[in-house]
């Protein structure tokens, strides 16, 4: 059985103040590929992935594309996602 998967992560860190998008691409429980919105660029973890990587990283409209989702998935879609978030308060270990 073989299992491939895209997932697509937002990371909320003080409200909208800074956000981040993270894409994965995993095959058989292995990332090969991810992008990552703070680096800005697509990084390969596998032959495949480094190939895929230099393709997608080589096409500027396509990157400008990723580097918008930040705003068109994550920021977009925080006030729905907001009240079902879990935030943290208080002291560590208390």
């Amino acid at each position: 059985v073989f299992q491939n998967m895209q997932t697509y992560e937002c990371y909320f860190t003080n409200g909208t103040e800074k956000v981040r998008f993270v894409e994965r691409y995993i095959y058989n429980r292995q990332t090969w590929a991810m992008f990552d919105s703070d680096v800005g660029h697509y990084v390969g973890f596998t032959p495949f992935g480094e190939f895929n990587a230099k393709n997608w990283n080589s096409d500027p409209q396509w990157m400008e594309y990723k580097r918008t989702a930040v705003d068109r998935y994550c920021r977009h879609n925080y006030p729905i996602a907001a009240p079902f978030s879990v935030e943290r308060r208080g002291e560590r270990g208390a």
